[in-house]
């Protein structure tokens, strides 16, 4: 069935969710501050969620909603206006629209948890951040939690693609990787992202929560020495850190039917790879 869908906060993220919903028959708006890039087949919106107007110029009659925003500037009053209260202002305008019943669901990451010693974390784990970030993403979660439509919030860890390839760019280089202690990472691709967003969107009975990562956590090092081997380049030096990392597991994703695109780093970076090399 079609629904009426808004994607706040339309980015390069939701772009891409955008389209993928497009292509499925759904009606999307794509709400963003500056819509022009904005793809056929998402109806832009100008609007920004902090405006006085912002329940005036919200679209009425929304099934669900995508929360995917991001900070202006990445410090604590950034995070605190966007994910504090640019989010409880979303929630307002859309009962004040008439759009209480609509689905929410919130993007959020799994820099909520703050274990830091290579030990595995679930949906079920503690969230205690150390860092403003995490901090500010946990307020926004019960923010969304309180949504009496419905919320879903899916913790998304280092997201890759093309043009996010930190990494890459890390080891050509020629930057160290941590050894010791190991330093556990988790990350997904871009384009699971928007399959993972999109597949939880069309759950009749969804968790509150979903950890979105690949199936295979991976030491620093490990990643960073395939990247070398597969680009020709010097394996990375290492160097000693004091904290360990986390390994996230996607078991609750997973049992409820979604598949990955790219289940771990080498399909992944290979495929990122490859397109680097057929644009030269």
């Amino acid at each position: 069935m079609s629904k009426r869908i808004l994607i706040a906060g339309c980015g390069r993220l939701g772009t891409r969710l955008g389209l993928e919903l497009a292509a499925a028959g759904h009606q999307v708006i794509g709400l963003r501050r500056n819509p022009e890039a904005l793809p056929p087949g998402i109806t832009p919106c100008r609007v920004d969620l902090l405006d006085d107007d912002l329940a005036a110029r919200l679209p009425i009659g929304l099934d669900q909603v995508y929360a995917i925003l991001t900070p202006d500037q990445y410090d604590d009053e950034g995070y605190r206006r966007t994910f504090v209260t640019g989010l409880e202002r979303l929630c307002r305008a859309l009962r004040d629209t008439g759009n209480h019943s609509a689905r929410l669901i919130f993007v959020s990451s799994t820099g909520v948890y703050g274990q830091d010693d290579g030990r595995w974390v679930d949906e079920s784990s503690p969230t205690e951040p150390g860092r403003f970030s995490g901090q500010r993403l946990l307020e926004g979660e019960a923010i969304a939690a309180g949504h009496p439509g419905g919320a879903v919030i899916v913790r998304f860890a280092g997201i890759y693609g093309p043009g996010r390839e930190a990494l890459i760019r890390r080891v050509e280089r020629g930057s160290p990787c941590q050894a010791e202690p190991p330093r556990y990472t988790n990350r997904i691709h871009e384009e699971d992202c928007a399959g993972v967003l999109a597949h939880v969107g069309t759950l009749a009975a969804p968790a509150p929560v979903y950890i979105g990562v690949d199936d295979a956590p991976a030491t620093q090092c490990e990643i960073m020495d395939w990247l070398a081997a597969a680009m020709g380049l010097p394996t990375p030096p290492r160097e000693s850190g004091t904290a360990g990392g986390r390994r996230c597991s996607n078991r609750l994703l997973q049992a409820d039917g979604y598949r990955l695109r790219y289940p771990d780093y080498r399909s992944g970076y290979r495929s990122l790879l490859a397109a680097r090399r057929s644009s030269v």
